[in-house]
């Protein structure tokens, strides 16, 4: 600084004419560069602005409440954002734009911005204005919706006792000593009183746990199960069936129909209770007809989607004992005794919808072996057989496993817990759903 003012004094002190003009020449391009620079720091707080409001904007694009709007409506409204925080940062933009795109890495959106900045200083030199530019970027991974149909079996058979405690219950209180609660011979809309000869009445009575009242409160706690795991409202949406009210019109059975309310869908699933029939032995006791419900359920259940808000994939979560016993007089695979046919699970509706996008989450809800009774040993055991009684070499369970989608297999023992399997699956379906377009 010494130095400085030194050459200063001595500039200002020296008289002659060339230094003089040296100097006139030097200050107006020294003049001309600090006002550029005072006009380009202008135009470079400008660009910030921009880039900052294209930053809020792109990130509201792909935040978690505009990520369950359809493009074009997060797009409108990124735009608006934009407009209103250069508005508040006193910015003029002669364009801008937001383009966001859905894909199978999730959603990203980019916002480009331009403007052309006065300039104050600049104009001497012939620059009215410096153009400027601003983009943004932001990338987020997308939820995946999934519509689940349920179909539950609820046939006579689900009607086992779900504990040892509950078997011994059961069989301390049967003359026969029957831990099935499967007799009830009340049509499905007059259980009204107890009936001394309807077992189910009897593990009522008893407070015996059935195993169709586990699947019931698996059910409730799954819909409770997807309230908690939805990233966005409406992510996922239940429908629930059964097997049929009553063995005198057995078929697809509606307990809910696809819904996005999972609290009402949980309220509905009260209503899942054991299939009756009108007297014991009623139509050969052929009450659990898989071909033609999975059939229906085939016609119900579109073809499964790319996971978007408008085009959900699908989901069927199957829970079944795994042995049909209906009437099959030229199709069934085993024995029939006058077209009544007791086989386990025939996979073709299985594989044609999975051929058509569906995922199968089978859920096999071991059949229990009878090896005291007859009519088990003649026409059960057969197909029921493992080293110690059904196991997961069993044909009944290979059946069930290949209905099932890979992955989508688990099978649990009266005694096991349906319900933690029933979350397990469907945990296994959220964890591993992705876009698919």
């Amino acid at each position: 600084m010494i130095k400085l003012a030194a050459h200063l004094r001595s500039l200002r002190a020296d008289r002659r004419g060339n230094v003089a003009v040296t100097f006139a020449i030097a200050l107006l391009p020294i003049l001309g560069l600090v006002g550029a620079a005072v006009d380009y720091s202008i135009a470079v707080n400008t660009r910030t602005k921009i880039e900052a409001a294209l930053d809020t904007a792109v990130l509201l694009a792909t935040s978690k409440t505009e990520a369950n709007l359809p493009t074009a409506t997060a797009q409108a409204d990124a735009l608006k954002m934009f407009a209103a925080q250069v508005a508040m940062f006193g910015v003029t933009t002669k364009s801008s734009s937001i383009t966001i795109t859905d894909g199978v890495n999730g959603r990203v959106a980019t916002g480009t911005a331009a403007a052309d900045v006065p300039t104050t200083f600049m104009k001497v030199m012939g620059f009215n204005s410096i153009a400027v530019n601003g983009n943004a970027t932001a990338k987020v991974g997308l939820p995946v919706y999934v519509d689940f149909y349920l179909l539950l079996d609820n046939s006579p058979s689900m009607g086992v006792a779900a504990t040892p405690a509950d078997i011994t219950t059961m069989v301390n209180n049967t003359t026969d000593q029957c831990a099935f609660a499967c007799h009830d011979t009340y049509t499905s809309s007059s259980r009204k009183t107890l009936n001394k000869n309807s077992y189910y009445d009897l593990a009522k009575k008893l407070g015996v746990t059935m195993r169709i009242d586990v699947v019931r409160q698996a059910t409730q706690a799954l819909m409770d199960k997807a309230a908690a795991t939805e990233a966005v409202s409406d992510q996922f949406r239940m429908a629930i069936y059964t097997m049929g009210a009553d063995c005198s019109g057995v078929g697809q059975t509606t307990i809910t129909p696809l819904t996005s309310s999972l609290s009402s869908a949980k309220s509905a699933a009260a209503g899942i209770d054991l299939m009756t029939i009108p007297y014991a032995g009623y139509n050969n006791d052929q009450c659990t007809d898989f071909d033609n419900v999975l059939a229906s359920m085939n016609n119900t259940i579109p073809t499964s989607g790319a996971g978007t808000s408008t085009d959900p994939q699908k989901y069927l979560f199957f829970v079944s004992d795994g042995v049909a016993d209906a009437y099959y007089p030229t199709s069934c695979t085993k024995k029939t005794t006058s077209g009544r046919c007791q086989e386990p699970l025939t996979t073709a509706i299985c594989d044609t919808l999975k051929n058509r996008g569906v995922k199968i989450a089978v859920l096999y809800t071991t059949y229990l072996a009878l090896p005291t009774n007859s009519w088990y040993m003649n026409w059960i055991d057969p197909f029921n057989k493992g080293p110690y009684g059904p196991s997961p070499n069993s044909e009944i369970a290979q059946k069930m496993q290949a209905c099932a989608s890979p992955g989508f297999y688990f099978e649990v023992s009266p005694t096991d817990g349906i319900s933690e399997a029933m979350n397990a699956l469907f945990q296994k379906a959220v964890s591993t759903a992705h876009l698919t377009n």
